[in-house]
């Protein structure tokens, strides 16, 4: 990629701000004008001026562009792009599930789109994805930053940029995780959970530096936690206790079962700009958290109670004393309708959910693949059990809508929303 533009294809956008010097009718003063207009390119503009003709570009066109030269691919990355693209409305939150070597895109309509017709999912082709990693790709968590899909697993790590649809293999992190917490603060990715001498460590990933570092120990060891960020805090949800507890967080005195349950409906909260932990927060209702994210400040949360689920929401803005060493200035628990699933979906550990935010919406997705690889392998009929089921819930009135269902040919992926 070249280190500055050939701006020849986009001299028309120049052209239209300067009058053309063999149009009489542009100086009306004047019958016979002597305009001289010095050539101009846009390589030399600055940056403000660049990223303001940049952010009027239709999304269409952003994958092309984006590989003109290296100054462009910078500045249509950054956080600035965006800001310009919400103010212009050309903003278009993108629910991506990727199942290598697939992947399924959905846009929600909302109060700016002119197409009203309900929205359908779109597969693409072919995820070019290394054959090598596609066993391990199930058990990957997904990051965003900006356009980009960070694609975390166990020992090795990709980038997928759904502007140009190309995956670059990126520097994996320090100690190997499964089934791990993952969000992104101002920018960066942060691990925690994963495994007995990972889950003792929370790691954070600068894109920039293409490097992963250290940057607290873990309140407590867990796996199959989940994650979500809301106002400079990452949130490690639930998940199962491995090994000891460090520190005084958890009573000599207690259980084994009871520690397993306080760890399955519990959440840590590390202030990413403080490099401090917060004061530990539980769901009121107990159960074992399933799915969880982040929504327009607040953390929701579903929770299975072995044969019901229980929907919540966590108000996590910080209020007045700025959250603080102890967790104060934050909000509180508020239990909410519960979705709204069929008769035919199962609750039993074969269900797998997953969630993302969107806007000021909440979609749960059923994911695909599970249900009939455990029973197939168990020997147990199969026949009339739902999947792929996507329910959309909505913060503001507080209902329950339905998607359109997760296509079949996408099994056991991965859910994020992309802004684009």
């Amino acid at each position: 990629m070249p280190e500055s533009c050939n701006s020849r294809p986009f001299s028309w956008l120049m052209k239209s701000c300067f009058p053309n010097p063999q149009d009489p009718s542009s100086n009306p003063l004047s019958p016979n004008p002597i305009i001289t207009v010095a050539a101009t390119s846009f390589s030399f503009l600055p940056d403000d001026l660049l990223l303001e003709c940049l952010s009027r570009v239709p999304s269409s066109s952003l994958p092309s562009i984006s590989h003109v030269c290296r100054r462009w691919s910078l500045l249509l990355h950054s956080p600035s792009f965006l800001y310009l693209r919400r103010l212009n409305h050309s903003i278009h939150p993108t629910i991506f599930t990727l199942s290598a070597p697939l992947v399924a895109s959905l846009r929600l309509q909302n109060g700016n789109d002119a197409n009203t017709n309900d929205p359908l999912w779109k597969v693409a082709s072919c995820l070019p994805f290394p054959l090598a990693s596609l066993d391990s790709f199930s058990h990957a968590r997904l990051s965003v930053i900006g356009p980009r899909i960070y694609i975390i697993g166990r020992n090795e790590m990709f980038c997928y940029d759904v502007w140009s649809g190309i995956i670059t293999s990126r520097c994996s992190m320090i100690f190997p995780r499964k089934k791990f917490a993952t969000a992104v603060v101002s920018g960066k990715i942060y691990v925690a959970g994963g495994g007995s001498r990972a889950g003792a460590t929370l790691e954070e990933y600068d894109p920039d530096t293409d490097t992963w570092r250290v940057v607290s120990n873990a309140l407590r060891r867990r796996y199959g936690c989940l994650g979500a960020a809301v106002d400079g805090v990452f949130y490690v949800i639930g998940g199962l206790k491995i090994g000891g507890a460090l520190g005084n967080e958890i009573t000599r005195a207690a259980t084994a079962g009871t520690e397993a349950y306080m760890y399955a409906s519990s959440m840590d909260l590390f202030d990413v700009e403080a490099r401090a932990w917060l004061r530990s927060r539980a769901v009121p209702g107990g159960g074992c958290v399933v799915a969880a994210c982040a929504v327009a400040g607040y953390v929701y949360i579903l929770a299975s109670h072995a044969v019901e689920l229980s929907f919540w929401s966590f108000d996590a803005r910080r209020h007045g004393g700025g959250g603080g060493s102890n967790g104060s200035g934050f909000g509180k628990w508020c239990r909410i309708k519960s979705p709204p699933l069929p008769a035919q979906v199962r609750l039993d550990s074969t269900v797998r959910f997953s969630c993302v935010g969107v806007e000021n919406k909440m979609v749960l997705i059923q994911v695909r693949g599970c249900i009939d690889d455990l029973l197939r392998r168990s020997g147990r009929s199969v026949r009339g059990l739902k999947e792929g089921l996507v329910l959309i819930y909505d913060c503001i009135s507080g209902e329950w809508s339905r998607g359109p269902d997760l296509p079949e040919v996408i099994r056991r992926g991965a859910c994020v929303t992309v802004e684009c």
